[in-house]
């Protein structure tokens, strides 16, 4: 049986496989880079494309990659922290599930010998990577995301929602996302 069909059959995941509803994540042998982010939206969930919204239009822009090479390279890969649309809770979504990644992450990763670098997006990503105490903000993280690598590059989520971050901190898109795509473009290369 294949990681994907485990997941699929996995009981913790049993509600969202009778919906028939298919686990949103994307690894290849040959990814260079990773992008692990928080849990599908309802839309990517809908239409089992990843990052297939504005977030993703602003992160592949951070990145300085093409739909083409976001989508169709195989030298990206993504893995949600929660491979299914948590759904609604009070101010957004929910968070994602902490036993998904517990339990599939390293697995998963480790069918990906040639990773160079690991984007987290967003809190629960970067507590999970990072061993984060729980009093850390997700500003200085990326503030400091230099001291992560060169194996992890803590961003912000792209989400629209975080368009009032952005413009408290406007260093993060005049420093950390150049530096970002640097770092991107030397690893695709």
């Amino acid at each position: 049986m294949s990681i994907y069909e485990e997941i699929m059959t996995d009981p913790i995941n049993a509600e969202f496989t009778a919906k028939g509803w298919h686990p949103i994540y994307h690894v290849n042998t040959e990814a260079r880079l990773l992008i692990i982010g928080q849990a599908p939206g309802q839309r990517v969930q809908a239409t089992e494309v990843m990052w297939n919204d504005a977030s993703g239009d602003r992160l592949r822009d951070w990145m300085g990659v093409t739909k083409e090479t976001f989508y169709h390279s195989d030298k990206i890969a993504v893995l949600p922290m929660d491979f299914y649309y948590p759904g609604k809770g009070r101010s957004g979504d929910k968070p994602p599930r902490l036993a998904v990644a517990q339990k599939w992450h390293a697995r998963l990763i480790q069918t990906m010998p040639h990773l160079e670098l690991i984007i987290l997006i967003g809190a629960y990503a970067q507590k999970y990577y990072l061993q984060l105490p729980a009093k850390s903000t997700i500003t200085a993280t990326i503030a400091n995301y230099q001291n992560f690598l060169p194996q992890f590059f803590p961003i912000v989520h792209p989400s629209p929602r975080n368009n009032i971050w952005l413009k408290k901190n406007p260093w993060f898109e005049r420093d950390v996302v150049p530096a970002l795509k640097t770092e991107v473009q030397r690893i695709l290369k």
